[in-house]
This record gives structure tokens, sequence and C-alpha cells, in this order.
């Protein structure tokens, strides 16, 4: 593939990124939500499961900085949590959990041991982003914290789904949406064996526990099939299931393109973890 082709396709993964890796704010802090919501705190900050671990180091500065009243892990068992765990005790082996722990138990785990912190609610139940929202509601109630306002970190792929989803369950709630992590692909030089140099797309920087690139690529554009409102993503197929989302014109052209050069690239969804 040509170099050109090569910019063409780091271009439109940068596209799909941006319109799904929602912030409303720049930085969890104080000041920030004050601009955004009025006031230098929100009722709960929620970590969803799906997120790298640099998801629970973003949760845990922004516990740090006080930015909520309650704290909330959700996410139970899915088809990648086993891969999860194995990449969390590689990357972190002083990491201690059960080799049948939840994804909210590993991130819990992971605070504790990294950050001397502890979430106030661990949610261990839901398996895809529908039940995600579903069980925090229902366990927001059942300890009685209200929650006129929060603020969720997710994965970046899955941070407009989510908040979709928690526009749909939650109404009436401020949302602030701050993706796990900010990356941009880009081309980088790579010394091949004939000593040529060829170019390559590579993160600009890497967060802990990114992914990899073809399992990035797979997650971005699983993401625009499922909130697009026609007969393959969420509207007939699945009427009701999230708020609706547009779609911009340029993030479905970039989506066409990418399919195009990797058609076995749109991640499907897995019976096992419906619910």
């Amino acid at each position: 593939m040509a170099e050109k082709d090569y910019a063409q396709i780091a271009h439109d993964m940068n596209t799909l990124a941006a319109f799904e890796g929602v912030r409303d704010v720049a930085s969890l802090n104080a000041d920030e939500l004050r601009r955004v919501v009025g006031a230098p705190q929100v009722d709960v900050l929620t970590l969803f499961g799906g997120a790298p671990l640099a998801g629970a180091d973003a949760f845990a500065c922004a516990m740090r900085a006080g930015v909520a009243k309650t704290y909330a892990i959700v996410g139970g068992v899915g088809h990648t949590t086993p891969a999860f765990r194995a990449k969390t005790r590689a990357l972190r082996p002083e990491v201690e959990f059960a080799d049948d722990a939840s994804e909210a138990e590993v991130f819990d785990a992971y605070l504790r041991a990294r950050h001397g912190l502890s979430a106030d609610l661990l949610e261990c139940e839901s398996t895809n982003c529908g039940a995600n929202v579903i069980n925090l509601r229902a366990l927001l109630a059942k300890r009685g914290v209200a929650c006129g306002s929060m603020v969720y970190i997710h994965d970046v792929s899955m941070q407009r789904r989510m908040s979709a989803q928690i526009e749909k369950e939650m109404p009436g709630v401020l949302r602030v949406n701050y993706a796990a992590y900010q990356v941009c692909v880009e081309l980088r030089d790579a010394l091949a064996t004939d000593g040529s140099t060829l170019s390559r797309l590579a993160f600009d920087r890497e967060p802990l526990g990114m992914w990899d690139m073809g399992h990035y690529l797979t997650l971005l554009m699983g993401e625009v099939a499922r909130l697009t409102d026609d007969e393959n993503g969420y509207g007939p197929a699945g009427a009701g299931f999230i708020a609706h989302v547009d779609v911009p014109a340029e993030v479905t052209a970039a989506w066409t393109r990418l399919r195009e050069v990797f058609p076995g690239s749109v991640r499907v969804a897995v019976p096992s973890s419906a619910s």
C-alpha cells in the first residue's frame, strides 16, 4: 500500500476517534466543571468497563481532585474480560484480583494497588452498555444516591454511545463526557529488513493498556454501525435502544473508505454479552 493510502487511513481513523471520543471538559477539575456544569462537583463520577487501564488513571486523578460526591465503577464479565485481566497482570503484576473478577473489580484492585484509592460503588453484573446504565441507575437508587449530574469515563470508541445510552435511560441527568484517553494515529518511519524505510501506522502516544492498532480499528469501526439509525444499527433493528445520534457525513465517508480497505474490520455484536 502506498504511503498516501496510509495517510488517508490515519486521517480516517482520527476522524472516527474525534467523533466517538467525546470530551466535554478539557480536564477533570473544579474549574472545568464550574465552566460546563456551573458547580465544582457533580453528583457521580463513573468509570465504565471496556476502557484500558488509562481510564482508571484518569478516574484516580479525578478522585484526587474531588470532582464528585460519589465514585462508581461499572462492568461485569464479557467476552474481552479474560484478555483485560491478562493484560492488567502483565502490566501491573502487583495488582491482585480473583481469576473470575469482573472488570469493575479489576479496576478497583488497580486503583487500590496503584493509587491507594477505592470507589464507593461497584457494579459487577452488566455486560453491555445498556445493562451498564440500567444497573448503575438501579444501584444508585438502592444506595440512595441522588444523581442530577454525572461525569463518565469510557473507551474513546464507546464514549458517544454511552452518552446516548445515559440520555435514554437517565433522562434529566446533566451528562459530562470524558473519554479515557486521546491519541492520534500517524505515520511513523520503520526500518525494513532490507534496510529501506517504510511508513507505518502508529499512535502518537500510548496510554497504559492501549489496544494494538488492529483492535483499535475494529472498535472504532464497530461503533459507527451501532450509532447509525438504520436497519443495521440501533434504529428499526433495535428501536429505542439508545437516544438518536446524528452521524456527520464526514464520519460516514471515513468509515466507508476504511471498510473498503479493511472489509473485516467492523466489530459484530457478541450474543453472549447481550441482555
